[in-house]
């Protein structure tokens, strides 16, 4: 994709948090905007530099993680295309509290906070928007701890090969194919799980016919049979 014939106001205009905005509501927006390219694993931003803009990804995928004390890196989310990151924390002033790494190279969409403040003075509806989009992600950021907390380590594997599947192609008998965005060890940490135990759980589910594994491509053989596999703890 050319940056340079990037159409800003169209792009931001199909976003969510945007749907609303007028052309030249969209316009003005647009200027407090800026893209930009980043390589693949490249960092975006680290802990403790300031927030003063949120992103959106464009192409490309985008790692948000944390460091322990001890050095060990836990996956925090996987932003895809179209998806936005760090709007809650742009609005408390404080710096940025995690880390953001390109998985692959990645076209960024960075949002202004004055930009999105001077919408807001427009048009308070723009703010329920934006609190809409946040609470969004905090359901999701909930139902991950529920997720940790309740479900053995199979029960995440299936649930992550299973989380695009309507009902309907659960029963249909049809192979599905699960293309693994990222590495094997990052979708272990994304679902808080070693990546040894990730591949075994995976080999577990190829020996019992279920599943297929081909390089980065998981086919699904028997949906059904893998929504009712039994589960054990991690």
């Amino acid at each position: 994709m050319d940056a340079r014939r990037f159409d800003l106001p169209r792009y931001l205009a199909v976003l969510p948090l945007f749907t609303d905005l007028s052309p030249m509501e969209l316009q003005r927006l647009a200027t407090g905007c800026r893209l930009l390219r980043v390589a693949r694993g490249e960092t975006i931003f680290r802990v403790g530099e300031p927030c003063e803009e949120f992103h959106v990804t464009v192409t490309g995928q985008v790692k948000l993680y944390a460091i322990s004390p001890a050095g060990q890196e836990k996956v925090i989310e996987l932003v895809g295309p179209g998806h936005s990151f760090a709007e809650a924390l742009m609005f408390t002033g404080k710096p940025y509290i995690i880390n953001a790494q390109a998985l692959a190279d990645t076209l960024l969409l960075s949002v202004g906070k004055q930009a999105v403040l001077t919408e807001i003075a427009h048009d308070p509806r723009f703010a329920l928007r934006m609190l809409a989009g946040i609470s969004r992600r905090l359901h999701g950021l909930v139902h991950d701890v529920e997720a940790y907390a309740l479900h053995s380590g199979v029960q995440r594997v299936i649930g992550y090969l299973l989380r695009d599947q309507q009902a309907e192609d659960c029963v249909s008998g049809e192979v599905l194919t699960v293309s693994l965005p990222v590495s094997k060890a990052t979708l272990a940490s994304r679902l808080s799980l070693t990546p040894e135990y990730f591949s075994r759980v995976l080999h577990e589910l190829e020996a019992a016919r279920l599943i297929e594994i081909d390089k980065r491509d998981i086919r699904i053989l028997d949906a059904q049979g893998l929504l009712h596999y039994p589960a054990r703890p991690v």
